[in-house]
């Protein structure tokens, strides 16, 4: 049986290994990709994992203080939807090959992190807090999708 103690543990454990996943399960580093011009402030590819765990990770941990502060149905609905948008993101731009659509993907996918911040903000300012990182590099990563957009456009 679970506990009170354990339930947002493990909801923010499969939240975060799912969402990583099936991020990493849409995103083949295959010749189209490598052949994209990048530019110059774009991280190395080994980057990406360490960031993302830490990301992920941070946010989780987010999603566990503000349960436990008292946070419910709508912050775990916030949780998986982001979890589907970051994925429609990958499948967008590296198994669609579409760079220009998955920059209008990146607006819902930002706006979702944002009502995680502020659903957790709610309930515990730390919790919150914990969330801003991947806002960050989504942000960041908005920036990377639109250079690559403006280097190697038109698409499809």
């Amino acid at each position: 049986m679970l506990t009170a103690k354990w339930t947002p543990i493990l909801i923010a454990t499969a939240w975060a290994v799912g969402t990583a996943a099936l991020g990493a399960a849409l995103t083949p580093l295959t010749p189209w990709y490598r052949g994209l011009e990048r530019p110059w402030f774009q991280p190395p590819d080994w980057a990406f994992g360490p960031a993302w765990t830490l990301i992920f990770a941070l946010s989780a941990a987010g999603f566990i203080r503000a349960w436990r502060a008292g946070a419910g149905r709508l912050l775990l609905i916030l949780f998986v939807v982001n979890g589907l948008l970051n994925a429609a993101w990958s499948l967008l731009f590296f198994t669609l090959q579409r760079p220009d659509w998955a920059l209008i993907e990146v607006v819902p996918l930002w706006l979702s992190i944002l009502a995680m911040i502020l659903e957790a903000r709610r309930h515990d300012r730390r919790a919150a807090q914990l969330i801003v990182p991947y806002l960050a590099w989504v942000s960041f990563a908005a920036c990377l999708n639109f250079a690559i957009y403006r280097l190697n456009a038109p698409f499809g």
